[in-house]
């Protein structure tokens, strides 16, 4: 297969995922084992880097990463301080590990579209997606973990009985029950599905417009598109991983209010 020759295939192919099915092909049961490795990959050198900072960190000079590191660390601290009122010893470490990790996935998104798919051809591997974040099985899979601690500390915080009368009384008050409940359902539903496919459309947007360059233009003068984008893409990459912080922020935020 090449591009030259049919450049349909050549996007379907860099579109395709490594995946093993239990049972039937692209069914429920089908796992993506090219999204679980690079999101795993990506999520192991996170940790280790962070851990091996902390071993090292000093009070005097710091180092290029030491530097870097404390950055990323105090503008996240600031921003749940500014977002979060309540005191909670899990948000901001949450926050960090959502904006560093869904960064370093969005990152991936850099390499050169060939790279790593030319690597899994020689290692006969039939397919090899390397962005996790362009699979929406990982972009739902990060905001139901999100959701569920919304669920948690709207229960912890109001209770059981307080949290469902909110959802029953909210906002119309006590005579339209069945209406606030389908205005509650709506609003609790739209969290997890905004957060999910904000990040899945323009990280999917990016590979497949990275892909386009590839298969579309000769290889001499694809620099010509694809540095350009690339350079605007690295923005895209930051801000998408910033939102979906913030909004975390945020929503943990009202989860520990009172309407």
């Amino acid at each position: 297969m090449s591009q030259e020759a049919d450049p349909t295939l050549y996007i379907q192919h860099h579109l395709l995922n490594l995946s093993y099915a239990f049972g039937k092909p692209g069914g429920f049961w089908t796992i993506n084992l090219d999204t679980l490795f690079f999101s795993v990959m990506i999520g192991v050198v996170f940790c280790f880097l962070f851990y091996r900072v902390a071993l090292r960190v000093t009070s005097g000079v710091p180092g290029p990463l030491q530097n870097v590191i404390e950055s990323i660390i105090e503008f996240v601290d600031g921003q749940v301080k500014e977002t979060f009122d309540a005191d909670s010893s899990l948000i901001a470490p949450l926050s960090l590990s959502i904006f560093v990790w869904v960064f370093l996935m969005n990152l991936l998104d850099l390499l050169p579209v060939d790279l790593l798919p030319t690597i899994g051809k020689a290692m006969d591997l039939h397919a090899l997606r390397v962005v996790p974040t362009a699979d929406l099985n990982t972009t739902f899979g990060l905001s139901l973990s999100v959701f569920a601690l919304i669920i948690y500390y709207n229960i912890r915080i109001k209770g059981g009985w307080g949290y469902l009368k909110e959802l029953l009384v909210t906002p119309f008050g006590v005579w339209l029950i069945p209406i606030n409940l389908i205005f509650s359902l709506i609003h609790e539903i739209v969290k997890p599905v905004s957060l999910a496919l904000r990040l899945f459309g323009n990280m999917y947007a990016g590979e497949l417009i990275f892909i386009l360059i590839a298969a579309l233009l000769p290889w001499w003068s694809q620099w010509l598109l694809a540095g350009p984008w690339a350079i605007f893409h690295i923005l895209i990459i930051t801000l998408q991983a910033f939102i979906f912080m913030m909004l975390t922020i945020v929503y943990l935020g009202i989860a520990h209010e009172g309407h």
